[in-house]
Order: structure tokens, then sequence, then C-alpha cells
């Protein structure tokens, strides 16, 4: 009979995940990624099939964790601008927190291991953020572009915003504000 498997190595082994990607680039060997959790190589495919599909499990958990955190404390009864706002700070708070899983994320992001279900599941874990996202834009000059265009723009105002953020700490709230006000005038909010 097949012993159970532990919620504690399989949460390990994306932890390890993590980290081993930053450092090592998604072709670094299943090895490392196991050596890394503390258990042995055959031991990471109890929990996963192959190496693509521990990608695309640990892809859809930092996606789904994100989301989670950019909607902390929001409250849907508050103005537009305000869960807007309080989205864009949680969001910057998970990335600048999160370095790693941030680093990660992008390189799984344009990884051709993640599947289109995977991507797919990840748009439905982050639906709510889109929802926000398409209210903001409704009345703007961006209401008629693609959504995918306007994603692709707040993603890269984002990341800058991020970096900035990481690179100057005692001034990251001001780098947060003026990303945020950034945003909401390309958006016409």
């Amino acid at each position: 009979m097949a012993r159970p498997k532990s919620k504690d190595k399989r949460d390990a082994l994306m932890a390890a995940a993590t980290r081993v990607i930053v450092a090592q680039g998604l072709s670094a060997p299943t090895a490392v990624i196991a050596r890394e959790a503390g258990i042995s190589n055959g031991s990471l495919f109890t929990y996963f099939e192959t190496k693509a599909d521990l990608f695309n499990q640990l892809y859809l958990e930092l996606k789904t964790g994100m989301a989670a955190a950019s909607l902390d404390g929001l409250s849907t009864k508050a103005p537009l601008r305000e869960q807007f706002s309080r989205m864009w700070s949680n969001w910057m708070r998970w990335a600048t927190s999160n370095p790693d899983k941030r680093r990660a994320l992008a390189l799984l992001d344009v990884s051709d291991d993640i599947a289109q279900e995977t991507r797919a599941a990840s748009h439905r874990a982050m639906a709510e953020v889109a929802g926000i996202l398409e209210r903001a834009r409704a009345r703007g000059p961006m209401r008629d572009a693609p959504m995918s265009f306007v994603v692709a723009i707040m993603n890269s105002l984002a990341e800058t915003t991020m970096d900035f953020m990481v690179n100057d700490p005692a001034n990251a709230d001001e780098h947060c504000r003026v990303g945020f006000d950034a945003l909401c005038r390309m958006l016409g909010d």
C-alpha cells in the first residue's frame, strides 16, 4: 500500500522549487529541488508526475497566492477607487515581501512548460482582480483596448513600481502611491 502524501513535504518541495528556480532557472535538475527540500529525488515524483507538473502546480499556487494577497481586506462595498487602491497596495506588498515568489512567477510565466489549462485556471483565480481592473477602465481611454493589452501595461507599471520599492525601501510607500496614480491616469480613473 502506498504511503499517504505529506502536506509538509509537498509544501517543502514547492518552497524549494521556488528558491531553486530563482537561483538556477527553469533548467535546474529535479534532484537539486529535492535536495533543497530535504527529500530524495524519487520522492519528488511521488508528489509530481513530471518536472512540468511541478512547475504547473507551482505556477498556479503562486498566482492564487498573489490574487488572494491582492484581495486581502478588500471591501466590495467600498468605492471602486478605494478597492483598486487597496488591491494595488496589497499586490505591491506581496511582491516586495516575497521576492523569490515574484521572480519564480516571472520565469514560470514565460515558460513553455506551463499548460494552457494551468494558465486558464490562473485566470480564474485572478477573476476578481480582473473584475476590479475592468470596472476601473470602463469609462476611461482604455475602455476599448483589448484587456490583454491593458493587463500588460499594468503589469509593466507594477514591475517597475516593485523594482523601485525594493531598491529604495525608504521611499517604498511613495513609489507605491506614484505607481498607482500613474495607473489611474492611464485608465482615466
